[in-house]
């Protein structure tokens, strides 16, 4: 395994692990920090640096938008299940199916409407 990888993920798992600890304490501030695109960012850094295409960085950002998309009802829908007395295991687990349902209704119907994802 590379260093340069091994440091990517230690930064990842930094970030987690920070957005955890201030939402622990703080939870709207977790949440705001958890909603900042530090990931895409810092994605569209390290493959820049992989490959600096402009082409290339313009399809990943463009196609990143319309990803995001389909994950924001289940920012919704998790909080409606918890308040509804759900489990919270049994509600992230809906949350996540329904994104993944999102996502692949995305991937069929994008390119439909001539996005390039």
């Amino acid at each position: 395994m590379s260093w340069s990888l091994v440091a990517k993920a230690l930064l990842a798992g930094a970030m987690i692990a920070a957005i955890a600890e201030v939402g622990r304490r703080l939870p709207t501030m977790g949440a705001l920090i958890a909603s900042l695109p530090l990931v895409s960012i810092l994605g569209m850094i390290f493959l820049w640096m992989a490959r600096p295409d402009a082409e290339n960085m313009a399809r990943h950002a463009e196609a990143t938008f319309w990803y995001v998309l389909p994950s924001l009802p289940m920012f919704l829908l998790i909080p409606v299940l918890l308040r509804q007395g759900m489990n919270f295991w049994l509600a992230l687990m809906l949350g996540c199916a329904l994104t993944v349902a999102l996502y692949l209704g995305m991937m069929q119907v994008g390119p439909r409407l001539g996005l390039r994802l």
